[in-house]
């Protein structure tokens, strides 16, 4: 018998420069830009004013205005393509930030996105494989089991008759996302001449999506990354209650990538934990606790974490998903990083986060007295770090930081942006799902990350943790 074709990385190796991934030019402006830019116009424009005429002469019931508004928008994001698409996930994985009838309304972002025909995935699927779709599958459905900004999934069985999805990115991307990229660098900075807009570093923020986007375009880089996350995730020889799909490298390429299926239901279909009787706080602890690894210990963390790349397992399992966008805190933050966590969940010694920050640059070297600073932010963060996480809103504390900022002379910066989002989504599922737990606090978090502290205080303390 014939043994099936293999993929060109059926190997899983992958040379460098198929990982290098180009950046756009953000300074071109021309024509084209300005005709996207009275393109978005006329669409926001065009579409808000139908929804809101069938609203006014009740041709659409059962909604109220907000949700009218909101159902507009979602609407504009989709035709406007997948720049706009991408925002709305943002704002839907952000509740806290944005009014929650919007927040509910953008949530179909994540996954309901119009797919593209199964022709154009076809051709993808053999130009990057080089061979014919019967070739390397027994089959390939052709309706995607989810479709979103950047790719659609569709099922599919191997040769071997394992069972797996196929990502196949959407044609044509690069030219559409660079375009909007460069009035966003416009617009950035016109935002960034303004006190409070500086602060926010609106120029960093969008270079930073220049560089995720187009690393985001590269399914190799992803392969490699989710390979890489998938393999550190047991590293300490715990974690067996978390996963993330295997890569099938024999069936992967620049555009495509063929991994594991998974079973399961988006972190946030809520009512699932208490119908399979599965300790939701347990859970959510064990996946955080994962997540602090890959940051704080790997290197390499997950930067796009919304409720369509968690899922909740039929096995009672959680799972990661897509990996296109990832983050890697450089040894100055990781180091402030770390100091953070050990002052809120060992000592409370606030001298050694003060310092940290100021290595990183996040604070300035004169900036005063140690001390003083020191007790500054103590004042402002332990009563946070006390409270429940019902009783937190991240949001707010982005606002408070943002003010210290301002007041010591320093600006936000892009990586601690990434971070920050991250803890942002776990708060909405935390809130949902575990109000009472001291994230804070939580040691279990940080066991791998500084065992001997965590070992002593919790001897000390008689805590009790729970296997991980």
């Amino acid at each position: 018998m014939t043994a099936p074709p293999r993929g060109p990385y059926a190997d899983g190796v992958v040379p460098a420069d198929r990982l290098h991934v180009p950046e756009c030019d953000l300074g071109r402006f021309g024509a084209a830009e300005l005709f996207r830019m009275l393109h978005i116009w006329w669409t926001f424009t065009s579409i808000v004013t139908v929804q809101m005429a069938r609203k006014l002469f009740r041709l659409e019931r059962g909604r109220s205005w907000a949700q009218t508004v909101s159902h507009a928008i979602r609407l504009s994001f989709v035709a406007l393509g997948p720049t706009f698409v991408k925002l709305g996930q943002l704002v839907a994985s952000s509740p806290g930030l944005f009014p929650q009838v919007l927040a509910d309304e953008l949530k179909s972002l994540f996954d309901d996105v119009p797919a593209f025909s199964f022709d154009l995935a076809r051709k993808t699927i053999e130009d990057d494989l080089g061979h014919r779709l019967e070739a390397m599958f027994r089959s390939v459905d052709a309706i995607p089991i989810a479709s979103a900004s950047i790719s659609q999934v569709h099922a599919c069985v191997l040769q071997d008759g394992r069972d797996a999805v196929i990502k196949v990115q959407r044609p044509n991307l690069v030219h559409d996302i660079n375009r909007d990229l460069h009035i966003q660098y416009r617009l950035a900075r016109l935002i960034a001449r303004t006190k409070k807009g500086a602060l926010m570093n609106p120029v960093g923020v969008v270079n930073d999506f220049n560089r995720t986007v187009h690393e985001e375009l590269n399914f190799l880089l992803e392969a490699t990354r989710q390979s890489s996350f998938r393999d550190h995730i047991g590293y300490f020889g715990d974690n067996k209650w978390i996963t993330a799909p295997e890569v099938y490298w024999d069936a992967c390429g620049p555009r495509i990538l063929c991994m594991e299926r998974l079973y399961g239901l988006p972190i946030d279909t809520f009512h699932a934990f208490g119908e399979r009787g599965i300790d939701a706080e347990l859970l959510l602890r064990r996946g955080v606790k994962v997540w602090f690894e890959a940051a704080y210990v790997h290197g390499i963390f997950h930067g796009d974490v919304h409720a369509g790349n968690i899922w909740l397992l039929d096995d009672g399992r959680a799972a990661y998903l897509d990996f296109g966008l990832m983050g890697a805190l450089p040894p100055d933050y990781r180091a402030a990083n770390l100091a953070a966590l050990e002052t809120s969940m060992i000592d409370g010694d606030f001298r050694r986060v003060v310092t940290a920050f100021q290595r990183a640059g996040m604070l300035p070297a004169d900036i005063g007295d140690v001390d003083q600073v020191a007790a500054m932010l103590k004042t402002m963060m332990e009563p946070m770090l006390d409270n429940r996480v019902s009783d937190v809103n991240l949001g707010e504390m982005l606002k408070n930081q943002l003010e210290l900022a301002e007041q010591f002379g320093t600006r936000a910066d892009e990586n601690m942006v990434l971070v920050t989002k991250q803890l942002m989504y776990f708060e909405r599922y935390v809130k949902a799902l575990a109000p009472d737990w001291q994230m804070a606090r939580d040691l279990f978090l940080v066991k791998n990350i500084f065992p001997e502290q965590v070992a002593a205080k919790v001897a000390a303390e008689g805590i009790e943790l729970p296997e991980s």
